[in-house]
């Protein structure tokens, strides 16, 4: 990351995660201006797209450029869809515990982290939920572990919390339904919270989590 980071909103939250979805290129750019980004760190493992190719990166990287933006490409840190055979699970799917505990994604996720001593810093990959993408499945999770909570830039330019995207995750995966705001909710431990929470994106991660063989070229 070469650009300044001056200029940045006092309040500009420092790291965000977002989804390119199905922006136009101007759009996107936009919803990053109005976010106070500064620097983008491309998660996705392949950086191309035949259906949005306004997103490969060569036309990403002279945009965001030309708008002072900063990029970084740390797919082959973060990206969803790791070559090693140890990382996927019987059936083909990428397991993100087992992606987590290696020694590449701790560098990756470090050198995401020390982005944000300079600049207003978004992940980007390609699904405007971040509950359908393993920047919110596999990374946050990770990034919350060292007690770093990012924000989640959607589509409509709204900012969701880490909070408010978990509890969503509770609420689809069903996980902790009677427990959590139940009758008994005080007796939870923080303990207990986490765990409930960590089945959760395990049970949404065995959903999303891309499967060799199922899964069509972006």
């Amino acid at each position: 990351m070469t650009k300044s980071s001056e200029k940045v909103p006092a309040t500009a939250q420092r790291l965000l995660s977002v989804g390119h979805s199905h922006h136009d290129l101007d759009a996107f750019l936009a919803l990053l201006r109005a976010a106070g980004v500064t620097a983008v760190a491309d998660v996705r493992s392949s950086p191309f797209s035949r259906r949005l190719p306004q997103f490969n990166r060569p036309h990403l990287t002279a945009a965001l450029d030309q708008g002072g933006i900063a990029y970084v490409f740390l797919g082959d840190y973060l990206g969803g869809r790791p070559e090693p055979d140890e990382l996927y699970d019987a059936e083909g799917r990428v397991d993100y515990e087992r992606v987590r505990a290696t020694e590449v994604f701790r560098e990756g996720l470090d050198r995401l982290v020390h982005g944000t001593d300079r600049f207003v810093v978004a992940m980007l990959c390609g699904e405007e939920d971040p509950l359908d993408c393993h920047r919110g499945l596999m990374i946050t999770p990770a990034l919350v572990e060292r007690g770093i909570l990012p924000g989640h830039l959607r589509g409509d330019g709204r900012v969701e919390s880490t909070e408010e995207m978990e509890r969503r995750l509770l609420t689809e995966t069903r996980v902790g339904e009677g427990e959590i705001g139940g009758l008994f909710d005080a007796l939870l431990t923080p303990e207990d919270r986490r765990a409930l929470l960590a089945e959760a994106y395990r049970r949404m991660a065995h959903k999303k989590a891309f499967r060799r063989g199922s899964d069509p070229a972006p």
